[in-house]
């Protein structure tokens, strides 16, 4: 659904065909592919069909024995066929013996000698070029992908489906589109790793997953402003029922019955145990089976959802852009940590350069001394103080009054 196109499969005769002219056991077979031999026999017989990965690894392995047949019989059709020597017939005596008594024996005669064949002289030059055999000219092996090419052909190839795949998660568009270019972000940053995975997309899949569901998303502004619904009332319906589903419920319902994968594929990608995701699987189907009796059917639910995230438009930014942007972040991330060391530095040679060289011990706490009688601290003036300090207050502080005693 929101993959890209299924990977296509030959007949069950025709992959039945390949597996014997490879002179391949289902046994064999199977464990190439990496499943059961039972669920060769299903895929052969035409009882099952495979989805997923398995899919993908079924029809790669398919196409390499068709391409080794195709080329063994381009191979014995170049190679001449040995012609047997014509028969001789008996002449002379031995002919007509041969004749009067046809149960003798006949006489042993001298072996034939071989006599040497004539060396064939090589074609002239001047020979016309139809009369010679053709000399394959050999082909010029494909020159290898640089990075950012390998990087643009995979965002071309599973960007569009990731866009939609998260909206089904989330219910927002601008969301979803930033979480698939946020997650191909990080992936150009550890492209070496990410090249080597087996499955490039589900680990772009899986970090675009993440970032849509994280609950840090809540906090920002965007979050508290609502995307217009869709506009179709019953796409409304389902993407409520979605919404309303907790997020590891809705993560595995949209794996399963969305993008296709199996149940063990499943539980790898949610970091959970198989029964583990069979259980929350179940439990989001009869959450949406509750609410649309009509979406019972698993295979009507793959169908719905399809349409609903086929019935968005949602595009994606092109892959110059994303990688761009992806390096900025690095940049970024790159200035603010040796910012970050800088002050670090900083704070930590002023911190030396203040700080004390020697040691100081503290101020001992006081002791009485003997003959010196301790301070007292001041309390309430008695009425002889108060009305002295009346008398001072009354008196003129300035004038000549204040340098020539007088007698009262």
């Amino acid at each position: 659904m929101t993959r890209g196109p299924a990977t296509p499969l030959p007949s069950p005769k025709a992959r039945r065909r390949l597996r014997e002219a490879a002179s391949l056991t289902q046994t064999q077979l199977a464990e190439r592919v990496g499943v059961a031999p039972g669920t060769v026999r299903a895929w052969e017989s035409g009882r099952t069909t495979p989805r997923g990965r398995k899919r993908e690894a079924y029809a790669k392995l398919l196409k390499t024995l068709a391409a080794e047949e195709e080329s063994a019989a381009r191979q014995a059709a170049r190679t001449p066929q040995p012609t047997p020597p014509p028969k001789t017939e008996p002449t002379g005596d031995r002919a007509s013996a041969s004749e009067a008594c046809p149960g003798a024996e006949a006489e042993p005669g001298p072996e034939p000698v071989a006599m040497p064949m004539p060396m064939r002289e090589p074609a002239p030059e001047s020979q016309p070029r139809s009369t010679r055999e053709p000399i394959p000219e050999p082909r010029p092996a494909p020159a290898p992908l640089t990075p950012a090419q390998a990087f643009d052909a995979l965002y071309e190839f599973s960007a569009p489906a990731l866009v939609r795949q998260t909206f089904l998660l989330t219910g927002r568009r601008e969301q979803a589109r930033e979480s698939v270019e946020r997650a191909f972000q990080t992936a150009w940053e550890r492209w070496p790793e990410v090249a080597r995975d087996r499955d490039p997309v589900g680990w772009v899949r899986a970090t675009a997953y993440e970032y849509a569901l994280s609950p840090w998303q809540r906090f920002r502004p965007r979050h508290r402003h609502p995307e217009p619904p869709p506009a179709d009332p019953g796409d409304r319906t389902l993407l409520n029922t979605l919404l309303r589903l907790p997020p590891r419920h809705r993560r595995t319902l949209v794996l399963y019955d969305g993008v296709g994968l199996d149940l063990p594929e499943t539980a790898a990608e949610t970091e959970a145990s198989t029964p583990a995701a069979a259980h929350r699987l179940l439990r989001a189907r009869e959450a949406v089976a509750g609410r649309l009796p009509a979406l019972a059917d698993p295979q009507v639910l793959h169908r719905r959802l399809a349409e609903l995230a086929s019935n968005e438009r949602l595009g994606a930014a092109r892959p110059p852009t994303v990688r761009r942007g992806g390096e900025r972040r690095a940049r970024f991330r790159t200035r603010a940590a040796i910012a970050f060391t800088v002050a670090l530095i900083g704070t930590t040679a002023l911190t030396v350069r203040t700080a004390p060289t020697h040691y100081e011990p503290p101020v001992s706490p006081g002791q009485a001394v003997r003959g010196v009688p301790p301070r007292v601290a001041p309390g309430s003036l008695s009425d002889e103080e108060l009305e002295l300090r009346q008398k001072l207050r009354d008196q003129m502080q300035d004038g000549p009054e204040r340098l020539s005693p007088q007698l009262e």
